[in-house]
């Protein structure tokens, strides 16, 4: 094997990793987008509302909200996997609509929320940095 093939190997075993990496944040993210998405659909008393917020929507919505954004992010996980730049680009789209979601429910639950956003720039990162396959 010689020099450039090694280089050549150890450049796809790194971007493999990123994606792995982003694909795994993007699973757990999703999940934590259907736990939040759960609680304010059943049990909506949880959250504390004060006068001082604007309420757009009531939290049976924010949980719906929730509950499909993580699903569609768990299920986004598989294109991502499948290397194609569509699968990165939807990673990153879905990624960023969960942040803003939860930059909209931070003031209910402001602990759970910035997880789930560090989460989701977690995801972004990954993506990011993986910059496909290298020509060989």
């Amino acid at each position: 094997m010689s020099n450039g093939a090694a280089h050549t190997s150890r450049m796809a075993t790194n971007s493999s990793g990123w994606v792995t990496f982003a694909g795994i944040m993007m699973i757990v993210a999703g999940f934590f987008q259907i736990i939040a998405g759960l609680v304010a659909i059943f049990k909506s008393d949880l959250y504390v509302v004060t006068q001082s917020h604007l309420l757009a929507f009531d939290f049976t919505q924010w949980g719906w909200i929730h509950l499909i954004v993580g699903t569609v992010l768990i299920l986004s996980a598989a294109s991502l996997y499948a290397g194609r730049l569509w699968g990165r680009i939807v990673a990153i789209t879905l990624a960023t609509l969960s942040a803003i979601a939860n930059f909209g429910f931070i003031w209910a639950y402001p602990f759970w929320s910035i997880m789930i956003i560090v989460l989701d720039v977690l995801v972004i990162y990954g993506v990011a940095m993986y910059g496909g396959e290298p020509e060989v």
